[in-house]
């Protein structure tokens, strides 16, 4: 028997009422093998406020968690998601990467029901400032929190962070990733590939979403 492989699907999500002449925003739907088999895990990914959802780091994530069999969703701005009800997820895990972090923050705080939240390259601070951190969204988390960092984001300081965290109600996991910026860009001299970056990051999500379950696959 041969084995399916997973497809994406390139989708337009229609908005209520259009914004900025828009009535529908683009996504890209990962549809993992054998769905809707297994733990039917969904994973909506929002990008950065300097990117689209074609970037480098929230593509290559995207792609990796549909191979690990997440259901999986990253779309452009306005924020808006449409699902199948007869197909849809067990579980929603909801996060995104820099604005799309604090938008995912928001939306699980005042609307969403999810299982967790995964904010990457959290923009803490302004860039070299962690004085002026602005940790007051983090404190109305309720739902299970991963924050994926790189060392040398000006935006965030690990220390910063880390002592943040701490005064947060839910539960959070910090995961660093070495010689990575807030674009999770490695440098040369590292010694590291993107490939490894991403490897490490998408195996930190894997990890924790795994853990949120219970270990369930």
């Amino acid at each position: 028997m041969v084995e399916p492989a997973s497809r994406y699907e390139e989708i337009k999500i229609p908005l209520s009422e259009p914004i900025h002449g828009l009535e529908a925003v683009s996504a890209v739907l990962g549809v993992p093998r054998w769905w809707p088999t297994g733990s039917r895990v969904g994973v909506v990914i929002a990008h950065g406020a300097t990117g689209d959802m074609n970037s480098e780091a929230i593509e290559g994530l995207h792609r990796s968690l549909t191979e690990r069999r997440y259901f999986s969703l990253r779309f452009n701005f306005p924020f808006a998601l449409g699902r199948d009800p007869t197909a849809a997820p067990a579980h929603l895990f909801l996060g995104g990467m820099g604005l799309g972090g604090q938008v995912a923050a928001d939306l699980a705080a005042a609307r969403v029901r999810v299982d967790g939240l995964f904010l990457l390259a959290y923009p803490l601070h302004p860039p070299g400032k962690p004085e002026e951190r602005e940790p007051e969204q983090l404190f109305r988390i309720v739902a299970p929190a991963l924050f994926v960092q790189g060392d040398r984001d000006a935006t965030c300081d690990v220390e910063t962070l880390r002592q943040t965290l701490v005064r947060v109600g839910a539960p959070t996991v910090l995961r660093v990733i070495g010689e990575a910026d807030r674009q999770f860009k490695v440098l040369k001299k590292s010694g590291r590939t993107q490939a490894e970056m991403m490897e490490q990051m998408t195996n930190a999500l894997d990890e924790w979403i795994q853990s949120i379950l219970g270990g369930t696959t």
